[in-house]
């Protein structure tokens, strides 16, 4: 069935398991994961489309999927909820022969090759769910479209030593693609992708259908798609990103972009590209009469009888009387009793700590960052029940 037309429709890629992350995502997949004291991951993503006038998007599930489909519901969040585009869950499904996962980022669009034809678009813009960033995407867009590319990739400068993590391209002085490796060893330079992509349609179905005919591919954008069109000489672009962007797929990463809610000049969520995002209404946040509040986020519904420093605290948290949360993310719903001492952690949503415990050494060269999953009850032993 044909739709009416849509110039450019959105895939976002929200499938992942995100194993670096640990117990947070033992549960739930990693655009799921919260952020920010009152945000989940992929609300970046959701929210940078509809700042951008982009509102007919397909967001690709695999793993874990529930809190993911729950939390998105009808897009009403995100005024995604419309009669013709909006917003449409798309699971792996069984087609007439077999039933397959999703192989990978390029197979996940190839499987719903159906479902992007139905609005016929000249364009589509293929995002990744577990990015913590804000980007105008029609800008980028209108670059794809006024050099007439096949392919625009959004990159950003990364540090040398970090360079092997991502995917890494080099471009000459117009912008135009010479070479990409993803993941390189030996990075040839600094020009990291961001998983942000914008094709034109027809080429981009083209090269789907012949990556799933070639044998031993792994229908990766990163490893198959990307290298094919660029052996056959299409033309492929770079387009620099210059604002703030991080990949948020290790625990390290995950809480250092928290952090940078609360350092000078790093990101910034109170300004005119509002971050939606679907939560409970809850009353005002309750600081006490011996509280003590220093450089931290507190959302609402949350309780403050201790002393915070530094820190994310997300609404529903209750913190007891004489306790102290320094340098750390403390998720949705938590429970920190009397007299606990909380270091350098994340505390994932619903759990329950007993009183008088500590939990994290502080932050030093020598501490990693400790990780209580997802409804842990924590009693006056030390041990997670």
């Amino acid at each position: 069935m044909k739709l009416a037309k849509k110039e450019c429709v959105v895939m976002l890629l929200a499938g992942g398991q995100g194993s670096r992350l640990g117990a947070l995502t033992t549960k739930i997949a990693k655009p799921s994961v919260p952020f920010g004291g009152k945000y989940r991951i992929i609300d970046f993503a959701l929210s940078n489309c509809v700042n951008s006038g982009l509102d007919t998007i397909g967001v690709l599930t695999q793993y874990q999927p529930l809190t993911l489909n729950s939390y998105i519901g009808d897009g009403k969040s995100w005024d995604l909820d419309r009669m013709y585009g909006g917003i449409q869950i798309l699971p792996p499904y069984q087609r007439v022969a077999d039933s397959e996962w999703y192989l990978g980022t390029a197979n996940s669009i190839y499987q719903n090759i159906n479902f992007i034809d139905q609005y016929a678009p000249e364009y589509v813009l293929i995002l990744s769910g577990d990015h913590i960033y804000k980007m105008n995407y029609s800008i980028m867009i209108d670059f794809h479209k006024e050099i007439d590319a096949d392919c625009t990739i959004s990159v950003i400068d990364v540090p040398i030593k970090e360079a092997s993590r991502f995917g890494i391209l080099s471009s000459d002085e117009s912008g135009k693609i010479i070479d990409f490796e993803e993941k390189p060893k030996k990075p040839k330079s600094t020009q990291a992708s961001m998983g942000i992509y914008v094709f034109k349609w027809s080429k981009l179905k083209k090269y789907l259908e012949i990556d799933d005919k070639t044998p031993g591919s792994s229908s990766d954008f990163g490893k198959d798609v990307i290298p094919l069109m660029l052996r056959a000489n299409e033309k492929m672009y770079a387009y620099k990103f210059n604002g703030y962007w991080k990949d948020v797929g290790t625990i390290d990463s995950l809480w250092q972009a928290n952090m940078d809610l609360l350092g000078e000049n790093s990101f910034e969520l109170s300004d005119d590209w509002i971050i939606y995002s679907r939560h409970a209404e809850k009353p005002p946040h309750y600081v006490g009469k011996d509280a003590v509040i220093n450089n931290s986020i507190v959302s609402e519904g949350a309780v403050i009888l201790g002393a915070v420093e530094n820190s994310i605290i997300f609404s529903g948290v209750i913190i007891g009387e004489n306790a102290v949360v320094r340098d750390s993310v403390i998720m949705a719903d938590v429970e920190i009793n009397k007299n606990c001492v909380i270091n350098y952690s994340i505390i994932d949503e619903m759990v329950k700590i007993g009183a008088n415990l500590k939990i994290g050494r502080p932050m030093g060269e020598d501490s990693e960052i400790t990780v209580i999953p997802r409804e842990s009850v924590i009693n006056n032993m030390g041990g997670i029940i």
